[in-house]
């Protein structure tokens, strides 16, 4: 049987004279070449082919939810597609240990000939950002400017359109809105776990108020982190409370959204539910490993300049610091941790709900067979 499609060679199908070829250092340009500016450039090369890697993979993730609902296969689709930007991200990170063969004293060699470029007008890690769901008021000034302004008048175009798009963030809040388990019938969830939590603090506050071995110091301190998880609490069973905290800037998610999230996470082991927190984990494992590329490109900054200005005018290692616990996407997803109780102290699921949420499941109506799926 012939071959129905004309052979390909490999070369050509990579494209590998154009790739190969695209390595230009400056100092070669200005009769100085340094040895290690073709390892700096090969190195930012591939970040951009992994940053479109991931562009590719967030797109097709914010089409499968961008529906009134989502299909339960396509939940496991999203969560295949996340994991492969974080195995992606923690080739990132390893790829600094590549970069920092190269000393201090040999990226001086060329250093002066990038100015004013600077990572930070990576098109594309900006895009990822706005993809994620970085917010506008977010962001830091660079230079007491917005961070669109360092980039051409046509990449400022995308960067701006790009931020009037709904994000994954957007997607995944009006996902978990839209779950059934908020609403089920005869299940008093909520004041049982309500009563759980208020024995816990009243607890804890006891531990600390008996502890022979804290100064009186300690103790105030103590007393103080419980007052502030007893106001987050608060927040969980009050909605007005959590949308002050939300218009405070200390929450983003939103009410429904967060019970929506807890009760994946305490009831996890319910077969509808697996899919769901696997999601939810996997978000929280993408934005943790950004957090640790941040800090570790911060740190390779300050070994490489010290205190020195950046390329592109901003504070260098400093500015990059900054962004590290700031420019979390899904800092709520992380809380979600403080809100949880041992299983042992769960309030048990009803026989019947428990049935519903074998993987059939109607919002309107128990003796509908409607797919859970189909309104989630």
């Amino acid at each position: 049987m012939s071959k129905p499609y004309p052979p390909v060679y490999y070369s050509d199908y990579l494209q590998l004279d154009r790739l190969l070829a695209s390595q230009t250092p400056k100092s070669a340009e200005y009769g100085k070449p340094a040895h290690d500016e073709t390892l700096f450039i090969i190195v930012h090369q591939v970040y951009e082919l992994w940053f479109k890697q991931i562009i590719h993979e967030l797109s097709s993730i914010i089409h499968l939810f961008a529906h009134d609902y989502v299909d339960e296969k396509n939940i496991g689709v999203a969560v295949a597609r996340l994991n492969r930007i974080t195995e992606i991200q923690k080739l990132l990170i390893d790829q600094l240990r590549v970069l920092e063969t190269m000393t201090p004293l040999d990226f001086l060699e060329f250093r002066e000939y990038l100015l004013p470029a600077s990572g930070f007008q990576s098109i594309q890690f900006r895009l990822i950002e706005n993809l994620l769901g970085m917010e506008s008021e977010q962001r830091l000034l660079f230079n007491k400017e917005a961070y669109y302004v360092y980039v051409s008048p046509e990449h400022q175009a995308v960067l701006r359109e790009s931020e009037h798009r709904a994000s994954l963030f957007q997607h995944v809040q009006r996902w978990l809105e839209r779950t059934p388990f908020l609403d089920l019938e005869g299940f008093q969830f909520w004041p049982t776990y309500r009563a759980t939590v208020e024995r816990m603090l009243q607890n804890d506050r006891a531990i600390i108020l008996n502890n022979t071995f804290s100064t009186e110091e300690e103790k105030h301190k103590q007393l103080q982190e419980l007052s502030k998880n007893e106001e987050s609490f608060a927040a969980l069973f009050d909605e007005h409370k959590h949308k002050d905290l939300i218009a405070k800037g200390r929450r983003r998610l939103s009410y429904q959204a967060t019970q929506a999230a807890l009760l994946i996470h305490l009831y996890r082991d319910e077969p509808i539910l697996h899919q769901p927190f696997r999601l939810l984990t996997v978000l929280v494992d993408m934005d943790e490993l950004f957090t640790s590329w941040r800090y570790r490109h911060a740190l390779m900054v300050h070994r490489m300049i010290g205190n020195k200005i950046g390329t592109g005018g901003s504070t260098g290692y400093h500015y990059l610091r900054a962004t590290v616990e700031k420019y979390k996407i899904f800092a709520d997803l992380f809380d979600l941790s403080t809100f949880l109780i041992p299983r042992s102290k769960l309030p048990e699921l009803p026989e019947e709900i428990k049935k519903s949420l074998g993987f059939y499941y109607s919002v309107k109506s128990n003796t509908e067979t409607q797919s859970y799926a189909e309104k989630h």
